[in-house]
């Protein structure tokens, strides 16, 4: 017998400017492990918010027969937050911390429960997930984005909720930090919803439910069935279209011919009224039937292609309508015997060990992936090459245009609207230019005329990636850190393909195997105990 946990009543979310994100859903969420996906911007974020009881819908309810512990996407937002603070343990700590000092508030008590070994806890748990280099005091700036998510995902483990909400788990994981996750998620015996693109995560998972415009459908099955119903419905939907467009062309076409055939009659009506020898009073009456017959079978054709129109626009509103989308590549040219970049005995802040160090030179038109473990400094060196950090010594030359684009999408200024920012990294362009470069992102007027902090992470990331590409000049250097993350899927096919149209020099960091392996790179780049090492990919 199952437990349902959660409950969507009615459940509709507005968005401040306006324009209602979802309406009207109605679902429960019980002990089967659920995977929730949908398009980019549809709003999966923030209805996990909403089953998290984090956000109130504008109408309708949520129902919680259940503790609830919930993982944000962006876990690491402010980077003055402690370690203990991502874990969930902050509050806790710091009343026990009040309490040690002397206090007698009850709201104290209150908060650390009955775990008076919460600091414990979190140091044991530290050191088990192989990060007993972390400080639970320290802010969260100094971690990787990987080690931020499993600080995370671990106080998820410790919170013991009957019930996890986990929105993109696996962002910034490495492959081993995503085979860990999966097996725990594998042995959780609550209830479970993940927000997730990642087809392996969501490959276990017993129950799909996608979030579309057109509200929330349950899938009674695992990833690969979801996909396999989804390609059949489409299927479907794609026949039923062609079936409803050839109506209307052979509709069309019956319309013309009886078009053709009252012509032919009224000529032959007029013909025959010049012949005949009647009175004017009898000829006008004549004409005038005529011309109201011709008028009513008018009307009647209007009203008919309305209707072929209408059968037409229904079809294709089955059909999932959203044009490809696509991101155009800068105009970027190299010279393949043209040095890019040079790093010599260059000591990287931040990382530990052989891995802080590095000798590197890119020439015109290398495609280089970095791989390596969580900690391992591929942010930091990415951000060395990037001029966005001072290497602790050695030389560092970059000597062409870069473009870089950081897990944290620093780049961007959530106050500001991203038309803002794009007119910004590029003056002399067009706004009709700029505008057409988001619109293939999918990013359309309303979008990018709102603040950055307002759009879904995988829309802030489009932004952030043509914010990159669109510079003047043009980048020869493209450094991506993770840029799979928060993309859909349709977004991440789009990325490969732009990428594989890219022809300047290219340095991508991801744990995403088959995204690098559609990039066509030359290099991979990883860290030995002798420091970074360049191979053929």
């Amino acid at each position: 017998m199952t437990m349902t946990y959660l409950t969507l009543d009615g459940v509709t979310c507005v968005l401040p400017d306006g324009r209602t994100l979802f309406s009207d859903l109605s679902e429960s969420f019980d002990d089967r492990h659920t995977g929730l996906v949908g398009g980019n911007g549809v709003g999966k974020s923030v209805l996990a918010r909403i089953l998290a009881g984090r956000q109130e819908p504008v109408r309708g309810r949520c129902v919680r027969a259940a503790s609830v512990h919930y993982l944000a996407q962006r876990v690491a937002d402010d980077p003055d937050e402690s370690v203990a603070t991502l874990a969930g343990a902050g509050d806790m700590i710091a009343a026990l911390e009040r309490i040690e000092a002397g206090s007698t508030d009850q709201c104290d008590f209150d908060a650390v429960g009955d775990r008076w070994t919460v600091r414990e806890q979190l140091r044991d748990a530290l050191d088990a997930e192989g990060l007993a280099h972390v400080d639970a005091r320290g802010p969260t700036h100094a971690l990787s984005g990987g080690e931020a998510m499993r600080v995370a995902l671990l106080g998820a483990r410790l919170h013991a909720a009957d019930y996890l909400i986990l929105d993109e788990p696996s962002n910034h994981l490495d492959h081993e930090g995503r085979l860990a996750l999966m097996q725990w998620l594998r042995g959780w015996q609550g209830g479970l919803l993940v927000v997730s693109h990642d087809r392996q995560l969501l490959g276990p998972m017993e129950r799909i439910v996608e979030l579309s415009s057109r509200g929330l459908r349950s899938y009674g099955g695992d990833y690969a069935f979801y996909e396999q119903v989804r390609r059949e419905e489409r299927q479907a939907a794609e026949r039923a279209l062609d079936a409803r467009k050839t109506e209307r062309k052979r509709g069309e076409q019956a319309l013309r011919e009886q078009q053709e055939r009252q012509a032919q009659r009224q000529a032959r009506g007029q013909r025959d009224a010049s012949r005949a020898n009647q009175a004017p009073i009898l000829l006008g009456g004549r004409k005038s039937r005529s011309e109201g017959s011709a008028g009513k079978l008018k009307r009647q054709q209007e009203i008919t292609r309305d209707t072929l129109s209408q059968r037409v626009a229904e079809a294709a509103r089955q059909v999932e309508s959203e044009a490809p989308l696509s991101v155009l590549a800068p105009n970027a040219t190299h010279v393949a015997r043209r040095r890019v970049a040079l790093l010599e005995r260059v000591e990287l802040p931040f990382v530990r060990g052989a891995a802080g160090t590095a000798d590197l030179v890119l020439m015109g038109g290398q495609r280089v992936g970095v791989v390596g473990s969580n900690g391992s400094g591929k942010s930091t060196l990415l951000q060395v090459l990037a001029g966005r950090v001072a290497p602790r010594g050695g030389h560092v030359d970059v000597p062409v245009p870069v473009a870089w684009l950081d897990q944290r999408l620093s780049t961007l200024d959530a106050c500001r609207p991203v038309i803002d920012h794009m007119r910004e990294a590029n003056p002399a362009a067009a706004e009709d230019a700029l505008r057409l470069r988001l619109a293939l992102l999918g990013l359309d007027a309303d979008k990018v005329a709102v603040p950055a902090a307002q759009l879904s992470g995988g829309e802030r990331l489009k932004a952030a990636l043509a914010l990159a590409l669109v510079a003047d000049p043009p980048p020869q250097l493209l450094l991506l850190d993770e840029p799979g993350n928060h993309l859909d899927l349709a977004s991440l096919e789009a990325l490969e393909t732009m990428l594989q149209q890219y022809e300047g020099s290219l340095v991508v960091v991801s744990h995403d195997e088959i995204f690098l392996d559609r990039l066509r790179l030359t290099d991979r780049l990883s860290p030995t105990p002798a420091g970074w090492r360049m191979t053929p990919w």
